[in-house]
């Protein structure tokens, strides 16, 4: 089942592009999107990852954002595709092992792929999750509309 609006966030941890661990519960205060891709290297999640990069800035006119692009990708996969990108300010997270933990986690695990669904999620301050949209696959989701709804 996919978290909903006022849900606690489920907490993790992850490894990003520089090999950092972040964590839910290191970024309170702060409000975190989360950005679910299927599979690095494919055209609509290449977009995807490069229109949060893109609009880093407006997004931080918002608030104190982090920005959190995750797949169940390999981590070297996930910093080779960062690096292929030109993503400085976007964290581009794995979550491959243990297998897709976050994603199930959050209800957005694909069985029928192996893969995530594509979503934004964007969680408060206090942990609480604020907004939820789940896209087709196909669909490159509209970053104006994430802005508008943090």
């Amino acid at each position: 089942m996919t978290v909903k609006v006022a849900d606690k966030a489920p907490d993790f941890k992850l490894k990003d592009q520089n090999k950092e661990e972040i964590s839910l519960e290191s970024l309170k205060g702060k409000k975190v999107i989360l950005s679910w891709h299927p599979l690095a290297f494919t055209s609509v999640c290449t977009d995807q990852m490069r229109a949060l990069e893109r609009n880093y800035d407006r997004i931080q006119e918002k608030g104190d954002t982090v920005v959190i692009g995750l797949s169940v990708d390999p981590y070297p996969a996930k910093q080779k595709w960062a690096d292929i990108l030109c993503i400085d300010n976007v964290k581009i997270a794995s979550d491959f092992f243990p297998y897709a933990e976050v994603t199930k986690a959050y209800g957005l695990f694909n069985e029928a792929n192996g893969a995530s669904q594509r979503a934004n999620v964007i969680i408060d301050e206090e942990g609480k999750i604020k907004w939820v949209k789940v896209y087709e696959p196909s669909q490159l989701p509209d970053v104006e509309e994430l802005i508008d709804n943090l």
